[in-house]
């Protein structure tokens, strides 16, 4: 039974992974820009962090989770405006720059991780995102159990740590397709969707 649900958060996390939003566009332009192993290193930031909310969603924490809740609005000023900041550096990046480094072996990967964490942690609303999930497939009853809740954070980690894979393997495959001209409209465009996201995420608490 405890292998259920392992299998549970792994789905979950999987899942949870997919929809490309500003993490998504930002493990995609270093991919291009960098190499796989930074996007996946990237993506390994959000997962550490979905990863967390997973074990607060799990736990039933509802001291954080009511946190959250009261101080949404600052929440989504400061995300969004990291996210807006992020846009902008991708912007105004020079990919020539961003390859050599990377063939000098001066691409700091310590630098792609912590930047998503932040990134990520900066949008604490992603935990209803696990509460509802859980409730949906029946999990949150394992709050009690310390094994339960472990095996589906677990499931969690490992199952958006294979989307990730995925993704930077499959972008990976066409990387050495593009020429310079490209990367440099996909770095352009790469954050002008970026600084669209975060504008929406900040414009959007003060319409709600």
């Amino acid at each position: 039974m405890e292998l259920g649900f392992f299998i549970k958060g792994l789905i979950v996390g999987f899942l949870a992974s997919i929809p490309l939003g500003p993490v998504g566009v930002l493990c995609i332009q270093r991919t291009i820009n960098k190499g796989r192993f930074s996007g996946i290193i990237s993506g390994m930031g959000a997962d550490t962090v979905d990863s967390f909310f997973a074990l607060v969603a799990a736990l039933g924490l509802t001291f954080i989770i009511n946190f959250i809740e009261e101080q949404q609005f600052f929440i989504q000023i400061i995300g969004g405006g990291v996210v807006v900041f992020l846009g902008a550096k991708i912007f105004y990046t020079n990919p020539v720059k961003q390859i050599r480094r990377h063939r000098r072996k001066k691409n700091k990967l310590i630098e792609d991780y912590f930047s998503v964490l932040f990134l990520t942690i900066s949008n604490p609303l992603a935990i209803f995102l696990f509460v509802a999930a859980f409730a949906g497939i029946g999990i949150v009853s394992s709050k009690d159990n310390s094994l339960d809740s472990s095996l589906i954070v677990g499931g969690v980690f490992v199952g958006a740590m294979a989307w990730w894979a995925i993704l930077t393997f499959f972008i990976d495959l066409f990387r050495k397709r593009f020429r310079l001209k490209q990367l440099w409209w996909i770095n352009k465009i790469a954050g002008v969707i970026l600084v669209i996201f975060g504008a929406l995420a900040m414009l959007t608490i003060f319409i709600e």
